[in-house]
């Protein structure tokens, strides 16, 4: 069991991305409102003003996504969103990461199982 974490920087996919988790059977995730580090410092802290001009094309924010998932459904999740959004290793599409877990309670369906 895998929490996959996936920050969208484009938040104008985001219903498109979760129609892709929804089509390959991603049962739940919760999306929060997020805002990058560069971001904060550039307008939060005076001596960091000058990352406005570093962080030309940024957004002003992102959403995160958190999902629970089998370990062996991530490279199908991987491969839906950049279908959405395109390649992740490109600058400003977003960031995938996993945790392994190793318990959870309070969902009501098992998470998302490769088919046989």
């Amino acid at each position: 069991m895998k929490l996959l974490v996936f920050v969208l920087n484009k938040e104008e996919f985001l219903d498109k991305v979760l129609e892709k988790f929804v089509d390959i059977g991603v049962p739940g995730a919760t999306v929060i409102d997020t805002v990058g580090m560069g971001r904060v410092l550039s307008q939060e802290i005076p001596i960091f003003a000058g990352f406005t001009d570093l962080m030309a094309g940024a957004r002003p924010s992102n959403k995160t996504i958190f999902t629970l998932i089998a370990d062996e459904a991530v490279t199908d999740i991987v491969k839906a969103v950049e279908e959405v959004i395109g390649d992740l290793d490109q600058p400003g599409t977003g960031i995938i990461l996993t945790i392994p877990v190793e318990y959870f309670k309070g969902i009501a369906k098992e998470p998302l199982e490769t088919p046989e």
